[in-house]
């Protein structure tokens, strides 16, 4: 059947406008230095290991800095149309999921739609969103995982396997959930008439973690423990209501054949819920074993992404199918008051930026701002210190300052503590960094030079008023970026 290519692009333009677009933010403070450092390896000459250790694993910041590289075009469009290009990709694998599920139109289209309607909606206590406001390797790695998944239940494996593939060059680690699906499906099928046998696959959860290991020490376990969420233990209630009720309700749909659904949709949605308690059971068993905390840094519960993007392409055709028809003004009723809510939800994500951040624009944030000044103002080889905690400061909106003003800066205690958390080799530096910047407010001329000492320091951006003795070329009404001498002005 002819894919609806413009019909998909005209909802995937909407889910933009309504989830919003947001350069360098959270976990892109890891991925979009990445990628401007493969564009320009003149980027980033200090401290680099913050990110490049993501970096060095996957294909991504090679495949959207290499387009840069060859196009010409700004580093920030390449990064622009990588986040149009992930939203897009997500709901062509969701039609064609679907397309696999069910029969009618109105099906199909239910799960497009409310797929693109959920996109904010966080995945249990995991810290993901179904699809972020702004560029990770996971952007191109969740289409192709939902392809791959896709292409499987279509009974097309080599087709599934090279999508799964592609994942795997973009996100290891999101691929890797995939792979462990397809396994379930398979399980799923050989043991179509022993049903009472599928629980035994979340028994299997616990093997590769039977040995002891031991556990994170001083710096390492410092920033593994600043990742709450990587203990289940730690999870609220309704966090719990997030893995359960999907779980639940898929475990409904393999039970039942709905009208309008293909054998497909009781097979993948019955090879679910072994997949969901295999990796349940995982997290549980790394949580309440002291000697492997360490490896609670694996994130199974992350696998509920993938459940969390088929359930809702289920229900969502469910939804479709059985109670918006051809009804238009059902549809509205629906999917009108999701848009705004979900938009309302962005605004409030992010109070202080627009909600789509052009390339090439003002930000309206004093944050951004100041960072793109130190973009067009200073050398490429400067080192900037800031205080270690400022994307915690609620007016930033969680910028990165490397990924937006492209510069090196020292270590910070919000992002670059979760690339500890992952690669522990790091602590040491991290730590001695952070220390160095720790009582940041009351930093003084003296204390500023005896840093500029220390590391390679030659500017700072902090918050006004600017300190003492400091010249100060940028000003505005929060921030200041300021240049330390010592020795020497900066060219």
């Amino acid at each position: 059947m002819r894919t609806p290519i413009l019909r998909l692009s005209l909802i995937a333009t909407a889910a933009v406008l309504v989830h919003g677009y947001h350069l360098g933010v959270d976990d892109a403070e890891i991925y979009v230095p990445g990628i401007k450092k493969a564009a320009d390896p003149s980027l980033y000459p200090f401290g680099s290991e913050f990110f490049q250790s993501h970096a060095h694993l996957s294909f991504f910041p090679d495949l959207v800095g290499g387009v840069a590289r060859l196009t010409r075009l700004p580093t920030d469009l390449v990064i622009f149309m990588c986040h149009l290009l992930g939203v897009f990709l997500l709901l062509l694998a969701a039609w064609s999921l679907a397309s696999a599920c069910f029969t009618s139109e109105p099906a199909k289209w239910g799960a497009v739609t409310l797929l693109a309607g959920v996109f904010s909606v966080p995945v249990a206590g995991t810290a993901l969103a179904i699809m972020d406001p702004y560029v990770t390797a996971r952007s191109l790695s969740a289409p192709a995982t939902l392809f791959a998944i896709s292409e499987f239940v279509s009974s097309r494996p080599k087709r599934s396997l090279a999508w799964l593939l592609f994942a795997a060059l973009v996100h290891p680690q999101m691929s890797a959930y995939g792979a462990v699906l397809l396994g379930c499906l398979l399980v799923s099928r050989w043991l179509e008439r022993k049903p009472a046998a599928e629980p035994a696959l979340a028994a299997l959860s616990g093997l590769p973690f039977l040995w002891n290991f031991q556990p994170a020490q001083g710096a390492a376990r410092e920033a593994l423990l600043s990742r709450t969420y990587f203990f289940v233990s730690n999870w609220a209630w309704y966090e719990w209501v997030g893995v359960v009720a999907p779980a639940a309700m898929l475990w409904w749909f393999g039970r039942m054949a709905p009208k309008g659904t293909t054998s497909s949709f009781r097979w993948l949605a019955r090879s679910l819920v072994p997949f969901a308690l295999l990796f349940t059971a995982a997290g549980l068993i790394l949580t309440f074993s002291a000697p492997l905390e360490n490896y609670t840094r694996l994130q199974p519960m992350r696998a509920f992404h993938i459940v969390y993007l088929v359930f809702f392409v289920l229900l969502g055709g469910l939804i479709g199918q059985h109670v918006l028809g051809r009804k238009l003004w059902r549809w509205l009723v629906l999917f009108a008051p999701l848009a705004g809510g979900m938009y309302g939800l962005a605004r409030a994500s992010y109070p202080y930026s627009p909600q789509i951040e052009l390339p090439g624009r003002a930000t309206q944030n004093n944050w951004a701002d100041a960072f793109l000044w130190v973009r067009r103002n200073a050398p490429k080889d400067a080192v900037f210190a800031l205080d270690p905690n400022y994307m915690a400061v609620s007016t930033d909106d969680q910028h990165g300052f490397r990924a937006v003003a492209e510069r090196s800066a020292l270590a910070d205690n919000v992002k670059d503590s979760g690339a500890v958390s992952l690669f522990p080799q790091l602590a040491g530096t991290w730590k001695r960094q952070v220390l160095a910047q720790t009582g940041w407010k009351d930093f003084r001329l003296g204390d500023f030079e005896n840093l500029a000492q220390a590391y390679p320091v030659s500017w700072i951006v902090t918050q006004r008023p600017a300190p003492t003795g400091l010249t100060c070329p940028y000003q505005n009404r929060e921030l200041a970026v300021c240049w330390i001498e010592v020795g020497h002005q900066p060219q």
